[in-house]
């Protein structure tokens, strides 16, 4: 290259390097619009707050230009896309630039590697030509620099303050060794710090639990294994990334703890993860069909304001089997029971059977006292004496029976306040004090009429004496709310291992001769043997003879089928049921 050559080529490159200096300019009034830095990350500041652990020797190879984010010493001097930021950096970036233009050829660049992310230790021009020619690789030497917390080429400062919090987390913890495979990266600084909380909590608890004490990393390897695990499964299981895009697990489990804290503070009632995790994604979810479901349902809430109780049509057949499914309980079908007690005779008595169904599926009681919302001064007789006695008898009672029971009292509308509650729950257990009289009139003013047609949970009605439920007789009509008292007989079947009697009457109902058939194979085909009869007559009549005859100490039956306008003019067979109060009745919907 001639001497005018190589002039005109210096001249050149410095037009180059102020171009792309105005660049800079551009890139940095953008960046104040979007607020995404595009400042290099500082190599010391980086190593310190992200605890570097260890490194190996340097070896040459290409990395991409792309992932190199920051410098040693040099990161004021170019920006994220190393555009040159100082005026007086010109004339080396010239000839460099010049040196690449004489296929002079440039030597590897040298760099320290932490995660994916690459800080340049000798070689800043060299990126900054390369990349203005449009380069995607260059030859480097690397040294990795092992640390708590990898880097990713895409992290912003922003992202490091989180992660350098992490990182001071796991050096507090040692989680990172004790559990190498962790992952509780989170997207929002300040949250380590409930991490901890929770730790420390679950350290106090560990030696109440066990009458002996632990050391830290024995708390954080416990806490990780059987709290932050199970929590974390709950979330793989209903797809709370996929509902939450964006968010991380580790982020979703601080919000369902929290969430899930707040739903028990406001019911006063034990909540378990599942259905506070799908909770949460009914309610939060930015999902479109989530989203939909939310404004159908203040629609639905504008039009149950507007719809009195008695001719609200309760929730769809089945809804609560799905609902179930979802949260992936247990195999338990009533592992929580909720059991209103009012502090009449009938209230214990109905306590007592939600005891024996407790016994059978190990479940835990939570108990309903309600004050009710039209007596006077309702809020004060919330701490009431009688209240208070209440609340003492139920714990006692539970307590002798061995069964995990908490009861809340509230003030509100008996049957509203039920209702409520009913869907953090899989059983209602209700004495029947008043069963729904004969006549539309009195079937109109039916408070537990309106419960049973409202709720969204099975409800066992109790009358009498407690029942130990081991003879109960089935009455299947084939219909969507007949299915689900088939799907429920079948498990108490086989579960409690019972003998289960199934009746249809084809006479005067909607089943037909082929009905009783359908229930027989769905019972085959899970392997419970059953006593199937089919008889004519009345269909509340018969079922009584039946019941009384056999000695049956358990009806299982679907809700009302009718619309709440026809069931008030022409009456229903539950109602006769429930009215001949012969054993307790158990209403699937």
């Amino acid at each position: 290259m001639t001497e005018s050559e190589h002039t005109a080529g210096y001249q050149s490159a410095l037009q180059d390097f102020w171009r792309l200096r105005q660049q800079a300019g551009i890139e940095r009034v953008m960046a104040q619009l979007t607020g995404k830095s595009v400042e290099l990350l500082a190599y010391e500041d980086v190593v310190r707050k992200l605890r570097m652990t260890g490194g190996a020797g340097a070896q040459l190879q290409d990395i991409p230009l792309a992932a190199i984010v920051g410098s040693v010493g040099r990161y004021t001097d170019f920006s994220r896309c190393f555009l040159p930021l100082q005026d007086a950096d010109q004339t080396r970036w010239a000839r460099v630039k010049l040196a690449v233009s004489d296929l002079v050829g440039l030597p590897p660049i040298e760099v320290y590697q932490i995660g994916e992310a690459y800080f340049v230790l000798d070689g800043n021009h060299r990126v900054s030509v390369a990349r203005e020619l449009g380069a995607t690789y260059i030859q480097a030497y690397v040294t990795e620099v092992r640390t708590r917390v990898p880097l990713s080429a895409a992290d912003q400062p922003d992202d490091l303050i989180i992660k350098a919090e992490y990182a001071a987390f796991l050096e507090q913890t040692s989680l990172d060794e004790l559990r190498p495979d962790i992952d509780l990266l989170v997207t929002a600084p300040g949250q380590y710090r409930a991490f901890t909380e929770h730790i420390e909590v679950h350290h106090y608890f560990m030696g109440l639990d066990f009458q002996r004490s632990f050391t830290y990393p024995e708390a954080v390897a416990h806490w990780y294994d059987e709290v932050y695990m199970p929590v974390a499964q709950v979330i793989r299981e209903q797809g709370l990334l996929q509902e939450f895009p964006g968010r991380t697990e580790a982020d979703l489990y601080l919000w369902l703890a929290e969430h899930r804290a707040s739903l028990q503070k406001q019911l006063d009632l034990a909540v378990a993860t599942s259905a506070a995790a799908a909770d949460l994604a009914t309610q939060f979810s930015p999902r479109p069909n989530r989203v939909v479901a939310r404004l159908g349902g203040k629609i639905g809430q504008i039009l149950d304001a507007l719809t009195p109780d008695e001719f609200d049509p309760g929730p769809i057949p089945g809804q609560w089997r799905r609902e179930r499914q979802v949260v992936h309980r247990t195999d338990r079908l009533f592992a929580d029971i909720l059991a209103p007690v009012s502090g009449e005779e009938g209230g214990w008595r109905a306590l007592e059977s939600a005891l024996i169904v407790a016994r059978h599926e190990n479940s835990q009681l939570h108990g309903l006292h309600i004050v009710s919302a039209h007596a006077g001064a309702a809020l004060g007789q919330q701490d009431s004496e009688e209240a208070k006695a209440v609340q003492t008898r139920f714990e006692a009672r539970c307590a002798e029976a061995g069964i995990p029971g908490k009861l809340s009292i509230v003030v509100g509308d008996i049957s509203r306040m039920i209702c409520e509650r009913s869907r953090w729950v899989d059983l209602i257990v209700a004495n029947l004090a008043f069963p729904p009289q004969n006549g539309p009139l009195a079937r109109l003013g039916s408070g537990f009429r309106t419960l049973i047609r409202r709720c969204s949970r099975p409800v066992l009605a109790v009358t009498g004496a407690p029942s130990e439920m081991r003879r109960p007789l089935l009455a299947y009509d084939g219909s969507p709310k007949a299915q689900e008292a088939l799907y429920v007989a079948t498990y108490l079947a086989g579960a409690w291992d019972i003998p289960l009697t199934v009746l249809t009457v084809t006479e005067g109902s909607r089943a037909t001769g082929a009905t009783l058939s359908r229930a027989q194979e769905y019972l085959e085909a899970r392997g419970v043997q059953a006593e199937c009869l089919a008889e004519t007559g009345p269909v509340a009549e018969t079922l009584l003879q039946v019941a009384a005859a056999r000695q049956s100490d358990l009806i299982i039956m679907g809700g009302y089928g009718y619309t709440p306008v026809l069931e008030m003019v022409l009456g229903s067979a539950v109602d006769h049921v429930l009215r001949a109060g012969l054993c307790p009745v158990l209403m699937c919907r």
